[in-house]
């Protein structure tokens, strides 16, 4: 649980340092995740990551209070939209100290935690530490569009296995998620990590797999990239399928960039 927290904090912490080099100008740039500003991304991990604390120090007020923004959401409203409503009156500098203030005791409270310890979320409850790895793929895949939008290459880190895990694993959701028939097999997955060690998930196959590296994979299940726009390679009818489709956050069923539209740097 602790080194599971120390990367949740380098997360935030590489993303809120790059962050800190914006002008005015850029917290305004308009990224291609949905025409959201860096402004919008920061203040979408500020108010889940304050309502992550919540979840911690005071579960009863969480519930309600995801209650109320389910029915929120049920009504039409863009979670967007509740963020600007929160933070509208902050500058970009300004949200990015609110962020620091919440992320900060957010991994104290997190590394506290049994890894067991069930935390409320707004679907099912979640392992103290799942709950630490989500943050750090939802940090990591807002983070991409800050990246993207200032046309910087992102360095590559250990840290992209825990991202890859999820995406591994939320290999059935992707098709629960869209009401369609789960493959039997999930395919072989096999992935370079930036120091070149080779990382695998599930049984050998020769007939359904996907290899190629950590980071595109990290890219394709968060869906910050087409998979015509990374070097995965793919076999199999499952694979086929899975790559088209990946999504390893929760929600209702969302279609990633079209190809092209956001190229490796």
């Amino acid at each position: 649980m602790q080194a599971t927290c120390r990367d949740l904090l380098d997360e935030y912490r590489e993303l809120a340092d790059l962050c800190a080099t914006l002008s005015p100008a850029d917290w305004r740039r308009r990224t291609d995740f949905y025409d959201w500003t860096p402004w919008d991304e920061i203040a979408h991990l500020c108010y889940f990551d304050q309502t992550a604390l919540q979840s911690i120090n005071d579960p009863e007020a969480f519930i309600e209070g995801a209650k109320a923004l389910n029915r929120l959401m049920a009504s039409g409203e863009h979670i967007s939209a509740v963020a600007r409503d929160t933070f509208g009156h902050l500058d970009g500098p300004a949200l990015l100290e609110q962020w620091r203030a919440a992320f900060e005791p957010l991994v104290a409270a997190l590394a506290r935690q049994d890894p067991k310890a069930r935390l409320n979320w707004y679907g099912p409850t979640m392992s103290a530490r799942s709950f630490a790895t989500a943050r750090l793929m939802e940090t990591w895949a807002h983070g991409q569009d800050v990246w993207d939008v200032m046309r910087r290459p992102r360095p590559g880190s250990h840290r992209l296995q825990a991202i890859a895990h999820i995406g591994v694993s939320t290999f059935g959701w992707t098709f629960v998620n869209r009401q369609l028939p789960v493959p039997a097999t999930a395919p072989h997955v096999e992935l370079t990590a930036p120091d070149g060690r080779v990382l695998t998930w599930g049984e050998p196959s020769t007939t359904d797999w996907v290899r190629g590296s950590l980071q595109d994979f990290c890219l394709l299940v968060t869906q910050r990239r087409h998979r015509a726009d990374t070097r995965l390679k793919w076999a199999g009818e499952a694979a086929e399928q899975w790559t088209r489709w990946a999504q390893c956050f929760a929600g209702p069923p969302a279609d990633g960039p079209a190809p092209g539209q956001r190229p490796a740097l």
